[in-house]
């Protein structure tokens, strides 16, 4: 059977960790093993993440929290990345929450396909408490984030580990799909909802100067650095444009 990894990067997360963890306990497969990676936070996110030493003991799953000061939050998952046993990788934030059926998902379309990096559809939660659908998709031609959800991406660990997140921007995720995309990877996108992402994170923020970062993140270091069109600035001003209203 195929190892999971699961990695969630945390700092200050005392409000949102257990639902995240939770997400984890409830995953239907067994060869699984969890790391927590935590930014030396100074509120109770490790405290209460020591909370379920337990219950991932009952299950007999790996369960590993990792404490101290990073870079940000793509040293941190690389941290993540380099502990990581497993022959798949997933991703899930903290504060963000799993289907219970999002690892075995995970699984059976690595096993079904033979396929090196794969994702589904993510359930969008604004703060008022209303939720839509982003489904998943491919497309040959034009690359969007539109149809790409990094909360339900899961990834050959070896590909993980051979091109670690460069660590420049708020989009080094994207890059890194783009960057796999570019060399013809074998993905597959599964129709089905994986994953639930709570809106107000650092991709979110509203202000001018965190809006023009992310433009300025997305247009240098996931479409130019890997060989897209100068034309995609307008797909990064675009989608800022719509997070700014649907927020």
């Amino acid at each position: 059977m195929l190892k999971v990894s699961v990695i969630t990067v945390a700092y200050n997360s005392e409000a949102y960790i257990a639902r995240t963890i939770e997400s984890v306990l409830k995953q239907n497969y067994s060869q699984l093993e969890y790391l927590i990676i935590d930014g030396a936070s100074t509120d109770r996110t490790v405290a209460i993440a020591k909370e379920y030493n337990n219950q991932f003991q009952e299950k007999g799953w790996d369960y590993h929290i990792v404490s101290e000061p990073d870079k940000g939050i793509y040293d941190a998952m690389n941290k993540g990345i380099k502990r990581a046993t497993g022959d798949i990788v997933g991703i899930i934030n903290s504060g963000d929450m799993y289907e219970a059926e999002a690892v075995k998902t995970a699984v059976s379309t690595f096993e079904d396909t033979e396929c090196e990096l794969m994702f589904g559809s993510l359930i969008i939660c604004k703060a008022n408490g209303r939720k839509f659908l982003k489904k998943g998709k491919l497309r040959n031609i034009y690359q969007t984030s539109r149809d790409w959800n990094h909360p339900t991406m899961f990834v050959k660990s070896e590909l993980y580990k051979k091109y670690p997140f460069q660590n420049k921007g708020i989009h080094d995720d994207y890059g890194f799909y783009l960057k796999m995309r570019k060399q013809n990877r074998y993905v597959m996108v599964v129709d089905k909802p994986m994953a639930l992402f709570f809106m107000g994170g650092a991709s979110n923020q509203k202000s001018l100067k965190a809006v023009w970062k992310r433009i300025h993140d997305r247009y240098s270091y996931c479409y130019r650095e890997n060989g897209y069109s100068r034309l995609y600035f307008l797909e990064c001003l675009f989608i800022e444009a719509a997070k700014w209203i649907l927020s």
